[in-house]
């Protein structure tokens, strides 16, 4: 698709934009061909857009978003639209909190295409909707969730207190909160990981994971990976962040996207491909977690098993 037709999906169909709306477009240097593109949109609809340009090596730490609580939480609509997302940032929280609605797109690609250029984001909404309410009716009835896979994983997490919620882009009224990625995404208890995951799939803004990777959970912490090279880049990353709550897991995903496949150019195709699952490590706060970490990144594995409460709820990657 071309990157009109991927804004007009996000501005018509996901966020439903109405006349003199404030919209608040924060992005990065390395994004202003988007940004142009959401202007003009915006300008030809009677929407009111500002736009903020923030350096994307400082985004992810969220201490620059944090800094203009106020000002987001004047807006009717934020647009995250940079590298890196910030979702789960306190200062998303507020101004939610406040009314504002906020949708969280990544625009990060390996491959030299804009994500509004990518067919996934085309996923249809209510079919996601309708796996995700079917997938949290377990969950949020449990206090325990159970992953396995084919090739060695078997972890588990404690949720309780936590409720799980999902994404599927959209976020048309007010106190909204939303992202590109079609997920179902539980805020599990920062300090419950327990087990052994067989990464497969990606890592974030790493990518693709080419051999296996044998990360060991306890005590929800990261102890430690076998993989070769890809292990030493995971560690590395993590390590990069100078900050000992990222190698805690604060969240649990189910990807939702039949469209999506997990490519390793964009991250959020990649955590959102059905038939997989993600663990999200660091900050979780405006998922309904506690953990201020200095960042957020998730590791996405192919074909789980996932329990709830001992019960299964997706085998083998397909949602019963």
């Amino acid at each position: 698709m071309n990157i009109q037709t991927g804004i007009s999906i996000i501005m018509d169909r996901w966020l439903q934009v109405r006349r003199e709306e404030l919209i608040h477009l924060i992005t990065d240097e390395t994004h202003l061909r988007e940004a142009e593109a959401i202007y003009e949109w915006a300008r030809s609809h009677d929407a009111v857009l500002k736009t903020t340009v923030l350096p994307s090596k400082l985004i992810q730490n969220g201490e620059v978003v944090e800094k203009m609580a106020d000002i987001l939480s004047v807006a009717n609509i934020i647009i995250g639209a940079t590298d890196y997302s910030f979702i789960t940032t306190r200062a998303v929280g507020e101004a939610v909190a406040k009314g504002a609605r906020f949708l969280s797109l990544p625009l990060s690609c390996t491959d030299g295409t804009s994500l509004l250029e990518n067919d996934f984001i085309d996923m249809d909404m209510a079919r996601a909707k309708h796996m995700a309410t079917r997938l949290l009716r377990r969950i949020n009835r449990s206090d325990t969730l159970r992953v396995t896979t084919r090739k060695g994983t078997d972890l588990t997490f404690t949720k309780r207190g936590r409720v799980g919620g999902y994404f599927n882009g959209s976020a048309p009224r007010r106190g909204c909160v939303s992202s590109a990625s079609f997920e179902v995404y539980v805020p599990v208890e920062e300090h419950s990981a327990e087990g052994e995951l067989t990464l497969d799939g990606s890592a974030g803004y790493i990518g693709l994971i080419k051999t296996p990777v044998r990360i060991a959970f306890s005590k929800g912490r990261i102890v430690g990976a076998e993989g070769g090279d890809d292990a030493n880049r995971l560690m590395d990353y993590i390590k990069s962040f100078r900050c000992q709550q990222m190698y805690n897991a604060g969240e649990f995903g189910i990807g939702l996207n039949t469209l999506a496949r997990c490519r390793g150019v964009s991250y959020i195709e990649d955590e959102s491909t059905y038939g997989t699952f993600h663990i999200g490590m660091g900050r979780n706060l405006s998922l309904g977690g506690c953990q201020d970490a200095a960042g957020h990144f998730d590791i996405v594995t192919h074909a789980p098993t996932i329990y709830a409460q001992g019960a299964m709820i997706v085998m083998d990657g397909e949602i019963l």
